[in-house]
C-alpha cells in the first residue's frame, strides 16, 4: 500500500470508530465519490382527516428526510416517524457515512449495522439506517447517471398497486367513497381497516364490497387488533364478502397465533404481515414457522434498499411472495427488480405525504405504477418553496 493509501485507510478507520473490524473494500484511485456532507430534515404533516386503526388514533404524520452529497450530486431518502430518527442519525450515524463511497453501498449498510449493534437495531435505528440507505442509492443512481430501477434491474416495467385507507375514523359514507373511487380509476384491489370495534366490522366490510362491487378484490387490516380465535370467527364472516386478505389478524409478533389463522383461514384468504419488521432475522422467522402466505415489508423500516432486497431474497428462497407498504416513490424502482413482489400498497397517508414533499411522486395508471426513467435516481425532489410550512427543524 502506497502512502496515499495508507493515509486515506487511517482516515477511515477515524471515521469507523464504531465498528473498527470492517475494512474499506476500496483502491482510494478507483474511488467513484466519497460522501461528502449530510443534511437532515423534519417534517411535520397534517393528515386530511383525523385517522385511527384498530389500535392507534392520529392527526398528524412527522417524516425524516436525509440528503447526501457526494461528485456535486445529491441523494434523497427518508423514513416516517419521530424527530429523534433525524437526531439519531446525526449522532450516531453520519460520521459512519460520510466519507464513504456512494458505491460501497454494502460496506455501508454493514457498517450502519455495526454501529448500533449495543443499541440494538429493531425501531429507531432500523429507520435511521433505512433512511440513509435509500439515499446512498439515490446517490449512486445520480452519480452514474441512471435512474434507479435500471441501475437495480428490471423483471418488470411497471407494478400493480392496491388502495389502501378505510380507517377506523371513516363514517360509511367515506369509506365507501374512498374505496369506490379508487375501484372507479381502475385498482383491482382495495384494503380497509378493521377491529376497532369489531361488533361494526361486518357491517363496515358489507358497505366495501357495496362501493367497490364484486369484480374487485377487498383486503382487511387488523393491525394485531384480534386474538387468535376472535380472528378465525372474523375470517369467516369476512368470506362472505369475498375478503382474499387478511393482514396482522394478530399481533405480528405473535408468529403462533399468524400460523394458527393461517392454517385454519377460509380458501383463497390470504394471511399477510410483516411491515413492521426490521431485520432480515424476523423475517426469517415469521416465514419458518408458516405465519404467512404473503412477506409484507417497508422500505423505510427494514433497512432501506439494502434490506428490502434480504427480504426478497428469503421469500425467493421459500417460495413465497412478497407485498410491498407504503412509501410508494421508493419501492417502485426496487419492486421493478424484485421477482417475488405482487404488489405495492396505495397507501393514502403516504401518496398524499409524498405528493405534498416531492416533485416526481408517480401516480397509478389503470391500477399500475411506472418508474419515470427520465428521471435520475428515485427521480425525486424536495418541493423546498412549498413545504416551509411544514418543516419543523433542521436536525
Amino acid at each position: 500500500m502506497g502512502p496515499r493509501q495508507e493515509a486515506a485507510a487511517k482516515r477511515w478507520m477515524s471515521l469507523r470508530r464504531s465498528a473498527p473490524r470492517l475494512q474499506p473494500p476500496w483502491d482510494s484511485h478507483r474511488r467513484i465519490a466519497p460522501v461528502e456532507k449530510l443534511s437532515l430534515s423534519y417534517f411535520d404533516i397534517p393528515a386530511d382527516f383525523p385517522e385511527s386503526d384498530a389500535t392507534l388514533s392520529w392527526e398528524r404524520n412527522g417524516v425524516v428526510v436525509v440528503e447526501l452529497f457526494a461528485g456535486g450530486e445529491r441523494g434523497l431518502g427518508y423514513t416516517y416517524g419521530d424527530a429523534a430518527i433525524g437526531q439519531f442519525i446525526r449522532d450516531r450515524l453520519a460520521d459512519v457515512v460520510i466519507g464513504i463511497d456512494a458505491a460501497d453501498i454494502p460496506f455501508a449498510y454493514a457498517s450502519m449495522r455495526g454501529a448500533v449493534r449495543e443499541m440494538g437495531v429493531p425501531g429507531l435505528a432500523a429507520m435511521a439506517i433505512s433512511a440513509l440507505d435509500i439515499a446512498l442509492w439515490d446517490l449512486k443512481a445520480r452519480l452514474m447517471g441512471a435512474p434507479l430501477s435500471r441501475l437495480l434491474g428490471c423483471v418488470r416495467s411497471r407494478v400493480p398497486v392496491y388502495g389502501s385507507g378505510g380507517y377506523c375514523s371513516y363514517s360509511l359514507d367515506q369509506l365507501r367513497q374512498q374505496l369506490g373511487g379508487w375501484a372507479a380509476h381502475g385498482i383491482s384491489k382495495v384494503k380497509m381497516k378493521v377491529g376497532r370495534h369489531p361488533r361494526d366490522d361486518q357491517e363496515r366490510v358489507r358497505a366495501a364490497r357495496e362501493a367497490i362491487g364484486r369484480g374487485v378484490e377487498l383486503f382487511v387490516d387488523a393491525d394485531g387488533a384480534y386474538t387468535a380465535k376472535q380472528a378465525l370467527a372474523m375470517a369467516e364472516t369476512f368470506r362472505a364478502e369475498g375478503v382474499t386478505w387478511f393482514e396482522e389478524p394478530v399481533a405480528f409478533q405473535d408468529l403462533e397465533g399468524l400460523a394458527l389463522v393461517r392454517a385454519r383461514a377460509p380458501a383463497g384468504m390470504d394471511i399477510v404481515a410483516g411491515e413492521r419488521g426490521w431485520d432480515p432475522m424476523f423475517f426469517r422467522r415469521l416465514i419458518e414457522a408458516g405465519s404467512v402466505d404473503v412477506v409484507q415489508a417497508d422500505v423505510t423500516r427494514c433497512g432501506g434498499i439494502s434490506g428490502l432486497m434480504r427480504v426478497s431474497a428469503l421469500c425467493e428462497a421459500f417460495g413465497l411472495p412478497m407485498s410491498a407498504h407504503g412509501a410508494l416513490a421508493v419501492h417502485l424502482h426496487v419492486a421493478c427488480g424484485i421477482g417475488p413482489m405482487r404488489h405495492i400498497e396505495f397507501l393514502h397517508d403516504h401518496s398524499r405525504i409524498e405528493s405534498i414533499l416531492f416533485e416526481g411522486v408517480p401516480a397509478p395508471v389503470g391500477g399500475f405504477l411506472r418508474p419515470d426513467n427520465s428521471r435520475l435516481g428515485l427521480g425525486l425532489e424536495l418541493k423546498r418553496e412549498d413545504i416551509s410550512s411544514f418543516h419543523v427543524a433542521e436536525l
